[in-house]
């Protein structure tokens, strides 16, 4: 194995890390999406391919080569509005005011504190119902959303019954699109969020209620929804809808679902 360390240079060691840290870079942007299943694939593919070449198994390299060349080609036309939405969370978190942000390239999440509050959620909800007052409130999960917050007006607040309704009221300036609640606290409201295609929705819901459905199917959240129209309650997870839930039924199903979340 000495052959191996009397050609390993220093530059190759900081290929290394740099490669790592991009890596690692990546997948904190996908982290709690679907995208990061696409994420996990294309590694395991790539390195499967580094193997095959360092045994030098020919036909087996060249297949995996052109998947791999024509891959990142497909994968470009095909999630086109991700790459955007990628691009657009690079530029904002790492350039602020034209110049590099180093501690946001350098930032890890080492505090842990504590899990989610929902009493303030349950009991906003309950009163944005009664004066039938549309919402849309997404809770991340594993992921904090940053690509869908960067979407919308940043916040960054603590999480209250009186800010969530003014938030939504219905001439306010930040009532339309998605408020999104991350580690506990109103990361951004007003925030763009992908519709859902599935034909089986009910016709009678509008776009809130789709968009509720799409951002369950696109990211690890749950998302609350109250009707603009009806003043019901639902909420949507890993795709499927929930219609009509009463107050104790979403505060039991949330911390059934986020009860145990611990944020590091």
């Amino acid at each position: 194995m000495g052959f191996i360390f009397d050609t390993f240079r220093l530059l190759d060691l900081v290929d290394i890390m740099l490669v790592a840290f991009l890596i690692f870079q990546v997948y904190k942007m996908v982290r709690g999406t679907v995208a990061v299943n696409i994420f996990y694939g294309v590694f395991l593919i790539y390195l499967l391919w580094l193997v095959v070449r360092a045994l030098n198994m020919q036909l087996l390299g060249s297949i995996l080569g052109q998947i791999i060349g024509l891959g990142l080609i497909a994968l470009l036309i095909v999630f086109q509005q991700e790459v955007r939405r990628f691009l657009l969370v690079l530029g904002t978190r790492y350039f602020q005011n034209g110049k590099i942000s180093m501690k946001n390239f350098f930032r890890f999440n080492g505090q842990r504190v504590s899990g989610w509050n929902f009493d303030p959620i349950v009991l906003a909800c309950q009163r944005l119902s009664k004066t039938k007052t549309g919402a849309l409130i997404i809770l991340a999960k594993k992921s904090e959303l940053r690509a869908f917050a960067e979407t919308g007006c940043r916040i960054d607040a603590v999480i209250s019954v009186e800010l969530i309704e003014s938030v939504f009221r219905k001439d306010g300036p930040l009532h339309d699109g998605g408020m999104i609640l991350a580690r506990n606290r109103i990361s951004a409201a007003r925030c763009v969020l992908p519709v859902t295609d599935n034909p089986s929705i009910p016709s009678g819901l509008g776009l809130r209620h789709r968009a509720a459905v799409g951002m369950s199917e696109n990211s690890d959240s749950f998302v609350i929804v109250v009707s603009e129209e009806t003043g019901k309650i639902s909420y949507a997870n890993q795709g499927d809808l929930v219609e009509n839930v009463a107050a104790e039924e979403l505060r039991r199903v949330l911390a059934l679902v986020l009860g145990d979340s611990i944020f590091s």
